[in-house]
């Protein structure tokens, strides 16, 4: 099948990869000439397992084409994915400038039927917005009406986990697509029940509904994963006050099947493209209908403050005065398997270190050059502060000479150390755990006092060991 893919971000690129992968014709375009550039020459513009190499064998066998020639896109593809970011804005709602724009040109230069699927994250509602642009530009070329010119919009939103996209997209647990019910919508239905059949050939995957449901559907997911986390981070705040060890309590409750558990891990907040503004957004969704989403504003509140926690334990145990201390912070990144800084933790954590004086080196596998280009820019007004800041190629870097190391991503490479090095290099032996990748007892026992979210704190004696 012929397929166009609007937008080359996290969403299109995985979506035109796979697509291209299963044996389908796809044209991913994008406004943006320097993505356009590094794709064509055989690069990627972001970090995503499985992705690179996906895109050079779909390439090489000529099932894929990147530009910037939207005329040629919308000529292109029957079935028309509109992938474009959907950031939020100022009151938190999403901002749909660039799927309406993608819209307006898919109604400027479409020459069929053809199949508008909103992939991209959008509020209940946008799919009727998105009929309307393209029926005015229909309307302008005095093709309104003309079956030749008819289209079907559809929402087919993504469930993709960072880090494991390619995976989940080829892998699916469920395949959402909602559709009119009317003639151009059963059209569009056999055109995406054919697209995605390979996917549906051991076990039936696509659930069929109306497309105002498969809207709400993408943020009720998402929605409700942010309400475990904070859930758990909550708890975990008054399991440092009680004495009581969250891990225990994660295991105790995950056991019971109805619970499970996924996203049931206390830490130092959720980040990334999806949770912080699909929340916001289907909360200001409320809003602008009279309703007030009381459980939602609390997940939101919960994990903007659980963001300082690990802060706070740094200025207990040290001091407010930072000035003349070095910490080490290992994983930049919002989440592992991914250079995506977008409401990352680290960087709410290192402004805050920052600003109290002390000097940061920061360490990610895979984000370092992201962090560079996002901190330059969140610190462009605080140009003393970005000289404290430096990104380091090792984690050994980061760490010899430090007050203290902060763990801030769970990557694999963090989650074995070489415990007995990693005491020595440290000035202070001093670990802030904002994912309890290690046990507190463990740390007591090699002379390392170890702070973690929600774990008991074991106290050294004057010789470095656990009382």
């Amino acid at each position: 099948m012929k397929v166009t893919i609007v937008g080359t971000g996290y969403v299109g690129l995985v979506t035109g990869a796979c697509l291209a992968e299963i044996g389908n014709d796809v044209f991913c375009v994008d406004v943006d000439p320097r993505k356009i550039e590094i794709l064509n020459n055989g690069g990627v513009p972001i970090h995503e397992p499985g992705l690179q190499e996906m895109l050079r064998r779909t390439r090489a066998a000529g099932r894929i084409q990147f530009s910037t020639d939207v005329k040629a896109s919308v000529e292109h593809g029957d079935i028309q994915f509109i992938a474009v970011g959907t950031p939020p804005d100022e009151d938190g709602s999403a901002d749909l400038q660039y799927v309406l724009a993608a819209a307006r040109n898919i109604g400027k230069y479409s020459n069929g039927f053809k199949v508008i699927v909103d992939k991209s994250t959008v509020p209940v509602g946008t799919a009727l917005q998105v009929q309307k642009v393209i029926d005015e530009e229909l309307k302008t070329r005095g093709l309104e009406g003309s079956d030749k010119h008819r289209f079907s919009v559809v929402s087919n939103p993504e469930f993709l986990k960072e880090g494991a996209a390619v995976d989940d997209f080829m892998r699916p647990d469920r395949i959402v697509i909602g559709i009119d019910d009317d003639d151009a919508g059963n059209r569009a239905r056999e055109k995406m029940k054919r697209l995605y059949a390979p996917f549906n050939r051991n076990h039936e995957r696509t659930l069929y509904m109306d497309v105002r449901s498969a809207e709400f559907t993408k943020y009720a997911a998402n929605a409700m994963l942010a309400t475990r986390i904070s859930f758990m981070n909550d708890l975990s705040n008054l399991a440092d006050t009680v004495g009581a060890d969250i891990e225990s309590v994660r295991r105790g409750i995950g056991s019971d099947p109805r619970i499970g558990y996924h996203f049931l891990y206390a830490g130092c907040g959720y980040g990334g493209s999806c949770f912080p503004k699909d929340v916001q957004a289907l909360v200001q969704t409320a809003r602008e209908n009279g309703h007030t989403l009381r459980i939602l504003e609390a997940v939101e509140a919960v994990n903007n403050d659980q963001k300082e926690v690990l802060v706070n334990k740094i200025v207990k145990r040290m001091g407010e005065d930072l000035r003349g201390r070095t910490f080490a912070i290992w994983g930049l990144a919002f989440k592992p398997n991914t250079d995506d800084m977008r409401e990352a933790s680290s960087r709410r954590i290192i402004e805050a270190l920052l600003r109290r004086g002390a000097t940061v080196r920061g360490y990610d596998p895979v984000a370092r050059d992201e962090a560079e280009r996002v901190f330059a820019l969140d610190l462009a007004d605080r140009p003393e502060d970005l000289k404290r800041l430096h990104f380091m190629k090792t984690q050994q870097d980061a760490l010899t000479g430090a007050d203290g190391l902060v763990i801030v991503t769970e990557w694999k490479e963090f989650k074995s150390p070489d415990f007995w090095h990693l005491k020595s290099a440290l000035k202070t032996p001093v670990i802030f755990d904002g994912r309890n990748l290690y046990e507190p007892e463990a740390m007591a026992e090699m002379g390392i006092d170890y702070f973690a979210i929600g774990r008991p704190h074991v106290e050294l004696d004057r010789n470095g060991s656990s009382n």
